[in-house]
């Protein structure tokens, strides 16, 4: 059965299963957000530090300043669980937030034991806390593509107690499941995930490969069909031409082939350097007898997978076109 691909932090072929997590989902959708520093007398703070950091594996870090309004606002924040700090002059504000694909509005208040305050101890240990839930994600990525799945996926619930938010936890959890062929455990993550995150398109995406795998392809296309909904604003079209290829796997399993091939079609046109997707459209066109349009597909895909998964497959059917 022809698999399923990813497009975000992860890569699940159900038939040659290969992994490749990463530690900072490369989605291209961005948000953000904006709030005001004021002080204990509720007037505007000018010049307060504010300072975003990912409570996650990716390292990712913003720092502002506010205006004499007391206004900040940062865009371009990937979605995902951050500590947010405002501080000056010896006094600051803290609070946990879950940047999602829309501005989030968090106001601050500097003024001693105001009540998101944290003395240099407590800043101490927040830090000592952000920097054991990076640890144990990488980990847990590593621990992934090493193989190692148990330990992975204890690694990644490790980093769930912590912030318990942490989608791209869920989805790492939901496909060292699926690499262990563990269906119905990936599909209570991928779940878990879209409780959090209903934007995520690798979730439905992650669904629509499960449901692939077990063949049930009503709730694959389903799934499909919400992933591609999801992400179709993504940069350059490669997170669209992902879900796309997914709809043409799926209705290849289903026998669908002329609908097989339209979404073959639409992938390698919204990404042309999506080589498996050029390999299908191949398929399709030979199986249509259409030997001039399968060969040129089989050429596309070596040129861009000379070694890939199919390469042997493509060359074997070209030299057979070509005699």
């Amino acid at each position: 059965m022809l698999g399923v691909r990813f497009g975000r932090s992860l890569v699940i072929s159900t038939s040659l299963l290969v992994m490749a997590l990463m530690a900072t989902p490369a989605e291209a959708q961005t948000g953000g957000v904006k709030g005001v520093v004021r002080d204990a007398k509720k007037q505007p703070v000018e010049g307060a530090v504010v300072r975003i950091e990912s409570m996650e594996g990716g390292g990712r870090k913003f720092q502002v300043k506010t205006d004499r309004r007391g206004q900040f606002v940062q865009i371009g924040i990937q979605p995902g669980p951050y500590r947010i700090t405002a501080e000056k002059d010896g006094l600051s504000d803290v609070r946990e937030q879950r940047i999602s694909l829309d501005s989030a509005e968090i106001n601050f208040t500097l003024a001693p034991g105001a009540g998101g305050g944290e003395s240099a101890e407590e800043r101490k240990k927040a830090d000592e806390r952000v920097a054991g839930i990076k640890t144990n994600f990488a980990a847990g990525v590593d621990a992934a593509n090493a193989g190692r799945h148990d330990e992975a996926i204890a690694k990644f619930n490790e980093v769930l107690v912590e912030a318990p938010k942490c989608v791209e936890c869920l989805t790492n959890i939901a496909a060292v499941h699926l690499q262990k062929k563990e269906y119905d455990a990936a599909e209570a993550a991928y779940k878990r995930a879209i409780e959090v995150a209903p934007n995520s398109a690798e979730a439905f995406n992650g669904l629509a490969t499960i449901y692939n795998a077990q063949k049930k392809f009503d709730q694959a296309a389903e799934a499909s069909a919400q992933a591609q909904k999801l992400g179709g604003g993504a940069a350059g079209g490669a997170g669209s031409a992902s879900s796309v290829f997914n709809q043409g796997v799926i209705a290849w399993n289903a026998s669908r082939i002329a609908d097989a091939k339209k979404s073959f079609e639409e992938a390698v046109k919204l990404d042309p350097n999506l080589a498996d997707a050029h390999y299908w459209l191949g398929m399709a066109n030979l199986n249509e007898g259409n030997m001039p349009d399968a060969a040129a597909s089989f050429e596309s895909y070596l040129k861009l997978a000379p070694t890939g998964q199919y390469a042997e497959q493509a060359k074997g059917i070209l030299s057979q076109i070509k005699k």
